[in-house]
């Protein structure tokens, strides 16, 4: 017991400029694209240490399925009177407001699970200058284990209540903060051998090092290359810059459209789409701007051949007399 208050005592508040979102959700299965919230939780904390919690239940308006009632232990009879995320959609943006967002998996799964939603409730929730911290990818990458062990291993206590999103969200909240205790001062050797210490208590920082696939779009359908170009991480093109594979093969944006894949991926390419077809009307724009140059500067005149000269005639020689008086 005396362990555990020095751990208590030593866990590092976050030094946060703006507010940090943790969230978990609990869903009717794993497949963003099909799948739905059936519960929500987000712990909000803000720069001054001010906590605020919103947790909901929410209809998902299909069958949860058994396993994964077994899984979090919620059941069509406890949602079935429940309103649809659409109708509480804009309470969650509200709440989240311009926070950054943490989670446990969440990048891989929790985000675009959210952004769905919100993009099947018409909600317009902008991930643009947001950090985003997965604690699971912290973890994995220095202990490699699962939430329940690293509670455990951090924090030197079992987990009640394990799979309840409450439960889940607060807990990924305190192994963060031993996360931070822990591993001040410690040095990470990547695949490459580089030594870095990244576990710091700074969100920016945490953001980096816990996005490890640098997706476009969370999903991983999309992810940016070294250049820092979006390529495709899946199927035939996999490895291809997005931009190759437009011009190489079109169709294949409209296959993607049409596919069974996540909405927030499919408005991510629609973007990347258009601006690859902008780019390519203002090079025709341009390209045609200079033809048009050319067809309207006017030739430089040239000048006339010089008539040759006429032989001279007995006629000419006696109009010359009758001039000149000779």
């Amino acid at each position: 017991m005396l362990f555990k208050f020095f751990i208590n005592l030593y866990w590092m508040e976050l030094q946060l400029k703006r507010p940090l979102a943790f969230f978990d959700l609990e869903t009717t299965g794993v497949n963003i694209a099909v799948d739905r919230i059936v519960e929500l939780c987000i712990l909000k904390v803000s720069p001054g240490g001010e906590e605020e919690v919103l947790t909901m239940r929410i209809n998902p308006g299909m069958p949860i399925p058994a396993e994964s009632s077994l899984f979090h232990g919620i059941y069509d009879e406890d949602v079935k009177d429940l309103p649809p995320f659409r109708q509480r959609a804009e309470e969650v943006r509200a709440f989240l407001g311009d926070a950054d967002l943490a989670g446990y998996n969440s990048n891989k799964f929790d985000v675009p699970m959210l952004m769905e939603e919100f993009l099947r409730a018409g909600v317009d929730f902008s991930l643009q200058g947001r950090a985003f911290v997965d604690v699971q990818n912290i973890f994995h990458q220095m202990e490699q284990r699962t939430l329940k062990a690293a509670y455990k291993f951090y924090c030197d206590t079992n987990l009640d209540n394990a799979h309840t999103a409450e439960a889940d969200v607060r807990a990924t909240y305190e192994v963060l903060k031993a996360q931070l205790s822990r591993y001040e001062g410690a040095t990470y050797e990547d695949k490459h051998g580089n030594l870095s210490r990244p576990v710091v208590n700074d969100v920016p920082a945490l953001h980096k090092f816990t996005n490890l696939t640098n997706p476009v779009d969370f999903a991983g359908r999309l992810v940016y290359d070294e250049d820092g170009d979006p390529c495709i991480n899946f199927g035939k093109h996999k490895g291809k810059k997005v931009t190759q594979v437009f011009e190489s093969e079109p169709s294949y944006y409209a296959w993607m459209q049409n596919g069974d894949f996540p909405l927030y991926t499919k408005k991510v390419l629609e973007g990347l789409w258009n601006t690859f077809r902008n780019n390519r009307k203002e090079q025709r724009d341009a390209a045609a701007t200079t033809t048009d140059r050319k067809k309207d500067t006017p030739k430089p005149q040239q000048a006339k051949p010089a008539q040759p000269a006429k032989p001279i005639t007995s006629d000419m020689l006696k109009q010359l007399q009758g001039k000149f008086g000779k």
